[in-house]
């Protein structure tokens, strides 16, 4: 599926932009929000550039700070918002070569027995109650994410102080938000019972952007494998998602709180990638000694 060549329509990028880190390609931090891309880089990104794109999808590039000595190249762009805008910007991305993505979203509360507004749920896998994804494969097949993002953010959780607020789990993806989660419209009692039914499954929160991510990573993974591409760290496609839990239904909390829960999250989401480079290079290492 990736292309030699390749020329994005809507992001303004090539693969030499998203080269780096030996070989993995720029971690790329993939909010839904043009803001949110905006603010990430801003805040955490040093030697800051940015290509603009007139679709807003504006690509920012630059590198964390240092870990062990080594930097971290890092990109931050807005998916949009749901799952076929995410379908279109991931496809370009992985098409230049790209291979690290961390969603860093904002969810709706579903567990508002012991979840409240600010907490954060590390996404272990997403409900696909959304069509995009059946376009590729049919619904019985999982969206799943990376179990090294998992691992990278919950240790980043303990070691930010957020361990107390923050879940791991299922969250669910969807295809509409005023009708399946705000309840407008004429079919609002179905959607009444199966956000009821998802509650008691345990689902944690809803987004409408991750099932995408996971699925399309999962099976240009698969892509790369059935090319004889070296099964190797740098050829793994690895996606996550953390995401900070607003309140139920319509509740978006006041303009201060969600500052608040916005800094928290990215701050959350900063030190998962470090985590992630760092477990990723003790991993290359062993990868390294073992073919020796």
């Amino acid at each position: 599926m990736i292309q030699n060549n390749f020329k994005p329509e809507h992001i303004n990028a090539t693969a030499k932009d998203l080269e780096g880190n030996n070989g993995l390609g720029r971690y790329v931090f993939f909010p839904g929000s043009f803001g949110r891309a905006k603010l990430i880089a801003e805040s955490c990104f040093l030697d800051l550039r940015a290509n603009v794109h007139h679709r807003g999808h504006t690509l920012y590039m630059g590198r964390l700070n240092n870990i062990e000595g080594q930097n971290i190249d890092v990109a931050a762009v807005a998916s949009g918002m749901g799952t076929p805008s995410v379908e279109i910007i991931l496809n370009e991305l992985i098409n230049l070569g790209t291979k690290r993505f961390l969603r860093v979203g904002t969810s709706g509360l579903l567990q508002p027995q012991f979840m409240k507004p600010g907490d954060f749920v590390i996404a272990t896998g997403a409900v696909r109650d959304e069509n995009a994804t059946r376009n590729y494969i049919p619904s019985e097949y999982p969206a799943i994410a990376s179990m090294d993002m998992i691992i990278a953010a919950q240790k980043a959780s303990e070691k930010q102080g957020f361990k107390s607020k923050t879940y791991s789990g299922l969250i669910h993806s969807k295809d509409t938000l005023f009708a399946r989660e705000f309840l407008e419209g004429p079919n609002s009692q179905a959607n009444r019972k199966y956000m009821g039914l998802l509650r008691r499954s345990g689902v944690l929160a809803s987004d409408m952007e991750a099932s995408m991510l996971f699925v399309l990573s999962s099976l240009f993974e698969h892509k790369f494998n059935q090319r004889k591409f070296p099964h190797n760290e740098c050829n793994k496609i690895k996606s996550g998602a953390v995401c900070v839990v607003l309140g139920e239904g319509t509740d978006f909390g006041s303009e201060q709180s969600l500052e608040r829960m916005t800094t928290e999250l990215i701050q959350f989401a900063k030190y998962t990638i470090i985590e992630l480079a760092r477990l990723e290079s003790d991993l290359i290492s062993r990868e390294i000694k073992f073919n020796k």
